[in-house]
């Protein structure tokens, strides 16, 4: 699936509490699995607010431009250009994933033993000239860069209507409503950062795609602004967020944060579809939510002196060159067990976002809740080889219980219909059954508890014979009267 960005900017177009795992990680469930999506990564220490996007534009490169407000005027050392792969290393470590355990055999002997396994927008020219004076319009150009492949300013301006002809008159083509929306970021006296692709540049770029553009500011306000992504957009906007801090969760503070459900028991037949499950398990909560909550996918404990940086670990740990490219500061490199020191909590929230549900842009806080949590969801296989111990009973009455609470759980979880499988309890109530003596009785037509050695047993027979004989004679008797008469 295509994953473009459209979240933060608008795109100018011409038209639970851990718990120690012991098992194996098999699947997740990315951030790609939704048709409009993006992805942001954000750092807060203090004040300053490092913010990262991805770009993966899809289209020609020449139709590609875009818009982001800002509190404040960005200096050129405060914009650069990241290795797109910074994202998928994150999206894996974070991603809600699908562990499996493998029950051990009771009639089996016992082995200690422990295991854990990972399967695992509107260029007309690529110069930034402009063709109008801003002054006409109130916008001023307060700054102008050309960082990797792009050509940037950052423009203040006095109203909307100025800065929307403005735009036009320069080569952008904004969507119908763009304009109410620009409204409020100019009363809020925030800044525009303006993006357009240098060709030129383009082409000498070692990235077959758009780098993603990373910003640094200083500012009071935690945000992101994600109004504007929905100008252009006829339907909900998926937003994946990593977001990095020194002490702990990141949330939402004008719409609740709300955590997945997690650590929850799925049936077997779940792993081959576990994209489609997630994707329905968050479809339903987003719907139980009235669409209009963040939740949480992921929070973890990333400093140096935390031993456990995942729990299974879907992919390596974060190293220092990850951070570095997202724009973690404090943190420094160092040789030996570990590759980084410092203090580090990393949050994976997602949203979907529409002009009805979300009037207002995210505002963020940081907390000091260091709690770990992670979106699982867990595989059970029961055990194979010989059941003929005593202990056989026992286990199999477990597996049909758990079983049917696992349908339960995928019905309730996805919203999945668990009519058509039937055949997921079925064998393991037939050994049960058939451990139990049970099928072996099931249709006699002797008495409960009949036993052939029985000295009853002639006895039985003889009136079995008695009774079988006597139907037909009476019948025949009957015959014979009527002919007779």
């Amino acid at each position: 699936m295509k994953i473009r960005f459209v979240s933060i900017a608008v795109l100018l177009l011409s038209t639970f509490q851990s718990q120690s795992f012991c098992g194996f990680f098999v699947a997740k469930a990315g951030a790609n699995l939704y048709n409009k999506s993006s992805q942001v990564i954000l750092v807060r220490d203090g004040d300053r607010t490092i913010v990262t996007m991805s770009n993966d534009f899809k289209g020609d490169v020449r139709d590609f431009a875009m818009v982001i407000p800002v509190p404040t005027v960005l200096k050129e050392q405060d914009i650069r250009v990241v290795d797109p792969t910074i994202f998928q290393r994150i999206d894996d470590h974070t991603a809600p994933r699908l562990a499996e355990y493998y029950d051990n055999n009771p009639c089996a002997p016992v082995i200690q033993y422990e295991t854990m396994l990972m399967k695992n927008s509107m260029v007309l020219e690529s110069s930034v000239s402009l063709m109008e004076d801003e002054a006409d319009y109130g916008v001023k150009i307060e700054a102008q860069y050309q960082i990797g492949e792009y050509d940037i300013l950052i423009l203040s301006a006095t109203e909307s209507n100025g800065l929307k002809t403005w735009l036009v008159k320069n080569g952008y083509s904004l969507p119908p409503k763009a304009e109410e929306v620009l409204d409020p970021y100019i009363k809020n006296d925030m800044k525009f950062f303006v993006v357009k692709l240098n060709l030129e540049k383009q082409l000498d770029s070692e990235f077959e795609g758009l780098s993603p553009i990373q910003i640094s500011y200083e500012s009071s306000k935690f945000m992101l602004p994600i109004r504007l992504g929905m100008a252009n957009a006829e339907e909900a906007q998926d937003l994946t967020i990593y977001a990095f801090t020194r002490t702990g969760r990141v949330e939402c503070t004008n719409y609740r944060t709300i955590e997945m459900p997690s650590n929850r028991e799925i049936p077997e037949f779940a792993e081959a579809h576990f994209d489609k499950f997630y994707v329905d398990v968050f479809e339903k909560q987003y719907k139980i939510e009235n669409r209009r909550g963040v939740f949480l996918e992921y929070a973890w404990d990333l400093s140096a002196t935390q031993p456990v940086k995942c729990d299974p670990c879907p992919t390596p740990p974060l190293v220092y060159d990850d951070l570095n490219k997202s724009g973690v500061g404090w943190v420094a490199q160092q040789s030996g067990w570990g590759d980084y020191s410092g203090q580090l909590f990393i949050t994976r929230l997602h949203v979907r976002y529409d002009r009805e549900n979300f009037p207002q842009d995210l505002r963020f806080q940081t907390t000091p809740n260091r709690t770990h949590f992670q979106c699982r969801y867990i595989i059970n296989h029961p055990a194979s080889g010989d059941l003929s111990c005593d202990g056989a009973i026992e286990y199999l009455e477990s597996v049909v219980d758990r079983r049917k609470k696992e349908l339960e759980e995928v019905e309730l979880l996805a919203g999945w219909n668990i009519s058509g499988y039937t055949n997921y309890v079925a064998p393991y109530e037939k050994q049960l059954r058939l451990k139990k003596g049970e099928d072996s009785k099931k249709g006699s037509v002797l008495p409960i508890g009949f036993d052939p050695k029985s000295p009853k047993f002639l006895l039985y027979i003889f009136l079995f014979m008695l009774i079988g004989l006597s139907v037909p004679w009476l019948f025949v008797r009957r015959l014979m009267k009527q002919y007779l008469k």
